[in-house]
């Protein structure tokens, strides 16, 4: 019973982003690569310290209120998951050398799909030069529209106090 409480503790203690979908796939691929046991020491580093790279900054991004700060982490992330398929890709001809149980090479493959699964939904398109323009123009009549409000609630004030 005391560790179904300890169970309970951990998960009312998480962050809300901890449970998003993108925060769980990122920490299965890191599982996953570590799991996959690299026969090529670097290929291996570089690959373990990419997972932990893509982990680490959707860590930092997803919880930020800043548009440009999450921007910011999300394109680190993305970069780096495109280094771990690539560090992956290239170790695969070197797939039968990675362990000697299949498990490993499972491990990797999985590890490579779920790379590529991963990364529609760190990316986001920048808007096109169209949906660019068109929320420029409705800022600027937002804008437009509040400093012809505003003008109008001082010619307003201005003739009622000069009127007794």
């Amino acid at each position: 019973m005391a560790h179904t409480q300890i169970i309970a503790v951990e998960v009312e203690a998480r962050f809300p982003f901890q449970s998003l979908d993108v925060y769980v796939a990122a920490r299965e691929l890191a599982a996953l690569v570590h799991a996959a046991r690299v026969a090529d020491a670097e290929l291996r580093d570089q690959a373990t310290r990419a997972a932990k790279s893509v982990f680490l900054n959707l860590c930092e991004g997803l919880p930020s209120d800043s548009g440009p700060m999450r921007r910011k982490h999300f394109a680190l992330a993305n970069g780096s998951l495109h280094e771990l398929v690539g560090a992956l890709d290239l170790a695969s001809p070197h797939r039968a050398a990675i362990s000697t149980a299949a498990a490993a090479s499972v491990a990797s493959a999985r590890a490579t799909a779920k790379a590529r699964a991963l990364s529609p939904r760190v990316t986001r398109p920048a808007p096109s030069a169209q949906l660019r323009h068109a929320l420029f123009a409705e800022r600027s009549a937002s804008s437009r529209s509040f400093a012809s409000r505003t003008e109008a609630r001082r010619t307003a004030s201005r003739s009622s106090t000069a009127t007794p």
